[in-house]
Parts: C-alpha cells; sequence; structure tokens
C-alpha cells in the first residue's frame, strides 16, 4: 500500500490538474483568442481556421514530443504520467464544451488575460507535482529547466514566442499583446503552484564570535548552525563562516542577535524557495 500511495497520489494530481487547465483554456482562453502556446496555442490557431476540435488536435500534436520527454524526463514513469496528461486534457477540453458557455463568462479581454493565466497557471503547477507535464511547450521547458537550470516561466517564454507572433497574425496584435501578459502571469503562478509559497531566508555570517552568535541563534531562534572555516583573500586573517536558515519573520530577530554579540561581523541574507528537514517541511520522498 505504501508503494502504491504515491502513484495513486500522483494520478489524482495530474486528473485534478488538467481538469483546471481545460477549465481555465475553455472558459478564458479561447472565448477570448488568447492562444496559450505550445501544442493548445496551435489548435486553438488551426481550429479559427477550421474548426477541428481542438482537445483532437492537441492529443495528436503531442504525440512527436513523446519521444522527446521519453529521451530527457525520465523515460517510461515520465511518458505514462505524460500520456496520461495529455490524454484527460484534451478529453475535457472538448467534452467541457458541453456545460461551460462558449462564449465565456467575461468579454473583457484584460480579465480573460488574467483569470486564464492565474487558472491555467494553477493547473500546470498541480500537474508537475504529480511528476508529470501537460505536453507541448511544458515538455521543452522542463528540459530546458533540467538541462540548462532555466526557470520555468523563463522556459515558457522562449519555447511559446513563435506561437504568440503567429497568432498575432491570426487573431490581431492587441490579442498577440495579452496573449504574452497571459504566458507571462502563468509561468510564474505555475512555478508558485508546483514549488509552493514557503520562501525562507539563508545567511552566511562572517563573525570573529561564531560561538557566542550560535549560542544565541540556539536560544533565541531555536534554529540549528553549520560552521564553515573561512579565510580572508586580502588579509589572510582566518574567521568562521556561520550558514543558517530561517523564516522570513525570524530575519529580523537573526540581525538583532549577530549585531548585539558582534557588531563588525558581515552579514549576507538570500533568499531560498523552499526548506526541507528539522525544524521546516519533513523532507518526503516525491
Amino acid at each position: 500500500m505504501k508503494k502504491l500511495y504515491p502513484t495513486l497520489r500522483d494520478f489524482s494530481l495530474i486528473t485534478l490538474g488538467a481538469f483546471i487547465q481545460a477549465v481555465g483554456l475553455r472558459l478564458f482562453l479561447i472565448p477570448a483568442n488568447l492562444a496559450s502556446g505550445g501544442v493548445s496555442g496551435i489548435s486553438q490557431l488551426i481550429n479559427h481556421g477550421t474548426g477541428w476540435p481542438i482537445g483532437v488536435m492537441v492529443l495528436v500534436g503531442n504525440i512527436p514530443l513523446f519521444a522527446l520527454g521519453w529521451r530527457f524526463l525520465g523515460g517510461r514513469k515520465f511518458i505514462i504520467r505524460t500520456a496520461f496528461a495529455v490524454a484527460t486534457f484534451s478529453f475535457l477540453v472538448d467534452a467541457l464544451t458541453l456545460i461551460l458557455p462558449p462564449e465565456g463568462i467575461t468579454d473583457d479581454i484584460l480579465l480573460n488575460s488574467l483569470y486564464g493565466a492565474l487558472v491555467s497557471g494553477i493547473g500546470y503547477g498541480i500537474v508537475y507535482r504529480g511528476q508529470g507535464t501537460s505536453g507541448g511547450s511544458d515538455i521543452l521547458a522542463r528540459i530546458l529547466n533540467r538541462w540548462r537550470g532555466i526557470p520555468i516561466s523563463q522556459s515558457y517564454l522562449m519555447v511559446d514566442s513563435a506561437v504568440i507572433l503567429t497568432a498575432g497574425f491570426v487573431f490581431g496584435w492587441k490579442e498577440a499583446l495579452y496573449a504574452l501578459i497571459t504566458l507571462y502571469v502563468s509561468g510564474i503562478v505555475t512555478e508558485t503552484a508546483s514549488q509552493g509559497l514557503s520562501v525562507v531566508r539563508t545567511a552566511m555570517i562572517i563573525t570573529s564570535e561564531p560561538e557566542l552568535v550560535s549560542e544565541q541563534i540556539f536560544q533565541t531562534l531555536d534554529r540549528g548552525v553549520t560552521l564553515l572555516p573561512g579565510k580572508g583573500a586580502y588579509t589572510g586573517v582566518e574567521r568562521t563562516i556561520l550558514y543558517c536558515v530561517v523564516t522570513r519573520p525570524e530575519t529580523m530577530r537573526l540581525k538583532r542577535i549577530v549585531n548585539e554579540a558582534d557588531p563588525d561581523a558581515f552579514m549576507v541574507i538570500g533568499q531560498a524557495h523552499e526548506a526541507l528537514g528539522e525544524g521546516f517541511a519533513p523532507l518526503n520522498e516525491v
């Protein structure tokens, strides 16, 4: 049962995410002629000229991209989840025409752009949490993210620019400009939905009083500290570097601790998306 649960969880997340994506596409993007990028966007363009079902074209258009996903994103495990996500999304995109109004719920292109990005981005992020993708540009974006470390939001902009440009000729340049807004906001929402809202602070502290600073952090914040040896390149003086991770509200208290223990300390505070392990969220296998 322990081995079966992660698989059931993943496919449940993929199903939920595909449904949310389909709702965003049908309720906001298609009525406003906002090409959503990737295979979905190309399918919208073809549908505009031929009337062919968007869902069917999404499914057919993703077939050649499965080979790339197999090669770069995890082989059999990837292809099964992605094929399931694409098939579910394709079916729902066409099936939702039976229950959702074809004209959407608003004729305001800005509202359609922003809400389409929000809803679709949440759907994308949930699919990612299920260890799958929605095919199309998602495959190319994740390859760029894993191969070159390019953030997913930037990857979307890179791989979908050609679709948006083509949409300008088909739907009009006003719609294409709003589609760019949709694409950008959707990428940010996708990252947030897939990685979570847990933003933490990392601190590097160079001090001549490492024991005192560490003890105060232990007692006041109840946070762990890692001691790293360091040496100034210019002065040649050896100093101990403290590394610790705190929550955002604890940042000011950490500054006060360091200032009171060693006013001459040098401190750098950075930002991390997530902290897993003792004192933070549990490091569960995904």
